[in-house]
């Protein structure tokens, strides 16, 4: 059932055996998985149905140096269904490597591998809609894709590593009708969560305090509570409970909130491929199962054992948009419909806006002497993005000159002092807001450069093409817009040590026996990932652990 907050009423308590607070990519595959195994779950959802700018404004918070990381209110979405409801689809699981201690990556090593997760890949798979678990090009097509690159071969770098896309799914729409009719289950929208009590002893949850932006408050206790708030909204709610834990909920060792990573991002180089065009695959492939996937190139494990180096993909990509010498009218009338374009993707369009009239004029002169293919990219979008339901996932341009930039989607390295603490604002509700002060480390442009360098001897041995990158400007084509997007990764990360980690390898929070985070606030590592399948796969694996663990809580409470 879906219910409201503002019909509980004032100073009532409310009662289950799990309560999930949260709804997005782990929160609902969580409390459904929790229901159909017949515990007694109540879902809190701070958001609405739809966006709410009273609602949302709760995110709004300050940053260090806001040209390294976007406000805290972007690439966030407090409303039913959280950050699935603006997510660009792409998913992939992380690979064996990271998860393994490697002594070139600090802080590096989960307390669980690759194998854990296995059988949560496929249904994850299926709560995202990306078909099948299958991420090797070669197994995925039947017939078999043609290459990535025709007449390359490395034993260095692959070719038929892939990405998958969802739809993408919103998970509060899509949901919604298994969450409304699941026995057992009980969901509140607009319940904000302001508050973790814990026992005096600080080992259990006792109950969580919930408001309403109408004013309304109450209370609900639970067997076991999860939060699936996200890597930023988790690190605030520990820190912001700290009436028995002085330091904040599973903060004993000032660990919640440090090791902030996203990934380091940007499009660099310049590749150019001999051959024809055809040789190049550089688009998307459609599955069996109609879902669109495209390959990317990146280094063996072997080779980054080998060699130390950070895992990472390229993509290959189209000149920068912002410098209308490319002449190509698809890519100016983006840049010129930049203001029209979601927060995340038009930042990314505008690098800095400068130019003015003249370099307006210039995109618009490719616009005008380049019809053909604007229009036919304009047909395209409408009918495979704008109105189809499963979206063509982004721009993808016929290439005449065999000419690319890499587009760079690399792990960023852990550093304690990239961190997220508490400001000194408070929002509408009386919790803190965030303050967020993502740092990045040569070492990570570093990793970047050696790999991109492998690249090159390896496309330049096969004879296949060319690929250079001015080592000059290779950090700032990197740091161009700072910290990649919404992955916000690290913040109560897992370890069996309470010292250095907020959770177990069960996602347990040290030393308190009830409370468990879902989210990729515990990734140790950042992996080359988008961490949303890991998200969901990860929420699977705790909903399976604490069937039986909820069961014998609840028995033994009775």
């Amino acid at each position: 059932m879906i219910d409201h907050a503002r019909d509980v009423a004032p100073g009532d308590t409310l009662r289950a055996d799990v309560c999930v607070v949260g709804t997005g990519a782990a929160g609902v595959p969580l409390a459904l998985e929790l229901a159909a195994s017949g515990l007694s779950v109540l879902v809190l959802e701070a958001g609405e149905d739809r966006d709410d700018v009273a609602t949302q404004a709760l995110y709004a918070g300050t940053v260090a140096d806001e040209r390294l990381h976007s406000p805290p209110d972007k690439y966030r979405l407090r409303r039913f269904g959280g950050a699935t409801g603006i997510w660009g689809g792409r998913s992939m699981p992380f690979d064996p490597i990271d998860f393994e201690p490697r002594s070139y990556i600090p802080d590096s090593g989960w307390p669980i591998n690759a194998n854990d997760l296995q059988p949560f890949w496929a249904p994850a798979a299926e709560y995202l809609e990306i078909g099948s678990a299958e991420f090797d090009a070669e197994r995925a097509f039947t017939p078999p894709a043609p290459p990535l690159v025709r007449g390359f071969a490395s034993d260095r770098v692959r070719t038929d590593s892939l990405e998958r896309f969802s739809c993408p799914t919103p998970f509060g729409a899509r949901y919604r009708g298994r969450l409304q009719r699941a026995a057992g289950l009980r969901l509140l929208l607009g319940a904000h969560c302001t508050h973790i009590q814990l026992a005096p002893d600080g080992a259990r949850v006792q109950s969580l305090a919930v408001a309403t932006l109408a004013g309304g408050r109450f209370t609900v206790e639970a067997a076991r509570v999860v939060l699936a708030v996200g890597g930023l909204e988790t690190a605030r709610l520990l820190l912001a409970s700290n009436d028995v834990a002085p330091q904040g909920v599973g903060n004993a060792h000032d660990v919640v909130g440090r090791y902030y990573m996203c990934h380091i991002a940007g499009n660099v180089g310049t590749l150019v491929f001999n051959g024809p065009p055809a040789d190049v695959r550089h688009g998307y492939e459609v599955s069996p199962e109609g879902v669109y996937c495209r390959r990317r190139l990146c280094l063996t494990a072997e080779t980054q054992r080998q060699l130390g180096l950070a895992n990472m993909v390229l993509r290959l990509h189209f000149p920068k948009i912002t410098d209308p010498a490319h002449r190509n009218g698809v890519l100016s009338g983006l840049f010129l419909a930049r203001r029209l374009i979601s927060y995340e993707y038009g930042k990314r369009l505008k690098d800095g806006d400068g130019g003015g009239l003249a370099l307006t004029l210039r995109h618009l002169w490719n616009v005008l002497t380049d019809p053909v293919d604007t229009l036919a990219f304009l047909v395209h979008w409408l009918r495979k993005r704008t109105f189809a339901e499963r979206k063509f996932p982004s721009v993808i341009l016929r290439n005449r000159t065999n000419r690319f930039s890499l587009e760079v989607h690399a792990e960023q390295l852990p550093r304690a002092d990239s961190r997220v603490t508490l400001g000194s604002e408070h929002d509408a509700l009386g919790m803190p807001r965030l303050h967020i002060d993502w740092r990045y480390s040569p070492d990570d442009v570093t990793h970047v450069r050696r790999t991109l360098a492998v690249l090159a001897e390896e496309f330049a041995r096969s004879g296949v093409g060319t690929l250079s990158v001015d080592p000059t400007t290779l950090e700032a084509d990197l740091m161009r817009f700072g910290a990649y997007g919404g992955h916000h990764v690290g913040t109560a990360r897992m370890g069996t040590d309470p010292r250095c980690s907020v959770v177990d390898a069960h996602c347990k929070v040290h030393g308190v026996v009830n409370l468990y985070i879902a989210s990729s606030a515990v990734f140790p590592t950042s992996s080359q990932a988008n961490p949303t399948m890991m998200i969901v796969a990860m929420a699977l694996r705790l909903a399976k652990h604490m069937v039986p663990a909820t069961a014998a809580a609840t028995g033994e409470a009775s």
